[in-house]
């Protein structure tokens, strides 16, 4: 076990084994390489991504086709080998999502950098989609911003 300290959550204990590794960073964090992924709670659909080694960097995820049914992508052949994936059924896909002005109503999620994630070897990669429609804000919930006009 592995103390960590974190500014939401305070002091937590956590598994080696539960640690995700991403070997570059993420993109504008590329000193960051170790993660816990939280549940917001057990019913929730949002996980947060906390920074085994900075306190304050947390992360807010959750699992884009929960909320983006027909979001698609490929994984390019040398991310599978970077990651060790062997099991499909393994991988886990999570996009980060945005609050703008801590409205949760405009929450938004960016489609177009998933985070993948090995669940067998716990290595993950934010991989940027090349030539994809998708954007950076996809709105969550856009029937509730248009009723707000």
């Amino acid at each position: 076990m592995r103390k960590v300290y974190t500014s939401r959550f305070g002091e937590i204990e956590v598994e080696e084994k539960k640690i995700v590794h991403f070997k570059n960073g993420i993109p504008a964090f590329e000193d960051e390489h170790e993660f816990i992924i939280l549940p917001y709670d057990e019913e929730s659909p949002y996980y947060f991504m906390q920074s085994i080694n900075s306190p304050d960097l947390a992360f807010l995820l959750t699992i884009p086709f929960l909320f983006f049914p027909d979001y698609t992508f490929e994984i390019d052949e040398a991310t599978v080998e970077e990651l060790g994936i062997k099991n499909p059924d393994s991988v886990f896909y999570y996009s980060m999502i945005t609050i703008p002005n801590g409205s949760i109503r405009y929450m938004t999620a960016n489609l177009v950098a998933p985070v993948v994630l090995n669940g067998e070897t716990m290595k993950a990669k934010q991989i940027v989609l090349e030539k994809s429609n998708y954007t950076t804000k996809h709105r969550l919930f856009p029937e509730s911003a248009k009723k707000e006009g």
